[in-house]
């Protein structure tokens, strides 16, 4: 792992409104940590602004400083390749689903063993979503299902299956019931988390959905798409209010995207997203034009599993290959992503 680290090189790429593109040339040396999990990391969120939360094939969950790369600390118990986490707000719990096909609940402040298991699913967990108000979680599966749970006893509130709908991500909407959910049959669904039933589905893509994210106010939706040599892979932007039609594309990854958020407020370049990509790269863009403002190409990195903000400059990658990304977002005339530390 660390072999492979040091070996990694990035450079940035500017994306003028026409869609040309001029090279700005390589970043600034970066720090190198010692690497957060011994194995390809396929998960990662912030924790809080200064805290990352990551998962991995090494099979643990991780807490660790993204500024100072210092290990808080490390959750075992799954049996299997960690595949999402996610926290609850303003609390100490963390949750962490796997391939072994269960969902367990951490604090961050108690024992190192699991406070709360919540089994059930028949196979790989691949969605997880924490209520605003942290009394309630929902976990989808490859099995169809998606349940719904009560975080203080563990038990089973509901679960519903659908035909075909190998889900691949789950998020809450800020203040809302609502959870949105992509899946491989190519569809975004909304589920009200009350009954657990489908509200709404948009109009199928032409791609496997692999990823979403809801804006902070709640009234829009970012989802992510399978793709292959130039075919696919863009990320498209819903409107959770007028649930008709897509709003808007972004086109510029040349493979699988999977990865979305919207920026935080707070940056000269919002409002904006960022996408993660198998194609190794990071690109953030102008949300209202659809404009790529900034590429980051993080060669030897491998395919890119997962992106979280830290703040409103801020962005973390998790990598096949190479660990945890620390990325800045150059906030200067023309906007510009660059590589700051790896974990």
């Amino acid at each position: 792992m660390g072999k492979q680290q040091s070996k990694l090189s990035s450079h940035t790429a500017k994306y003028r409104a026409n869609g040309s593109v001029e090279e700005t040339g390589p970043t600034r040396a970066c720090r190198r940590h010692d690497p957060v999990h011994t194995d390809g990391v396929t998960t990662v969120a912030a924790l809080t602004p200064d805290l990352c939360l990551s998962g991995g094939r090494d099979k643990s969950v991780a807490v660790c400083s993204w500024r100072s790369g210092a290990e808080l600390r490390r959750f075992i118990g799954h049996q299997r390749e960690v595949t999402k986490v996610t926290s609850a707000l303003d609390s100490n719990r963390i949750f962490s689903a796997s391939r072994d096909k269960t969902v367990m609940m951490w604090e961050l402040h108690g024992a190192l063993g699991p406070r709360q298991r919540f089994p059930g699913h028949d196979l790989v967990v691949t969605g997880l979503a924490v209520s605003p108000d942290a009394s309630r979680l929902c976990t989808g599966s490859r099995d169809n299902t998606v349940c719904k749970w009560d975080i203080e006893t563990g038990e089973c509130l509901g679960r519903t299956a659908i035909s075909r709908n190998l889900v691949t991500h789950l998020c809450w909407v800020p203040g809302e019931p609502y959870v949105i959910q992509t899946s491989e049959d190519k569809t975004i669904r909304v589920w009200d988390s009350r009954e657990l039933r489908v509200a709404h589905t948009f109009p199928a893509k032409r791609h496997i959905q692999t990823s979403c994210d809801v804006s902070q106010d709640g009234r829009l939706c970012l989802s992510t798409s399978s793709g292959c040599a130039g075919e696919g892979g863009e990320a498209t932007l819903w409107d959770l209010r007028q649930t008709r039609e897509r709003v808007r594309e972004y086109r510029g990854h040349f493979q699988t995207t999977t990865s979305c958020l919207f920026l935080p407020r707070g940056s000269a370049f919002t409002p904006s997203v960022a996408t993660a990509s198998y194609d190794s790269t990071v690109k953030v863009w102008e949300q209202d034009t659809g404009a790529c403002l900034a590429t980051l190409c993080l060669e030897g990195a491998g395919p890119l599993a997962s992106l979280a903000a830290c703040d409103s400059s801020t962005l973390l990658c998790a990598s096949v290959n190479s660990g945890i990304h620390v990325l800045r977002l150059r906030e200067q005339a023309a906007a510009a992503l660059e590589e700051v530390a790896v974990l």
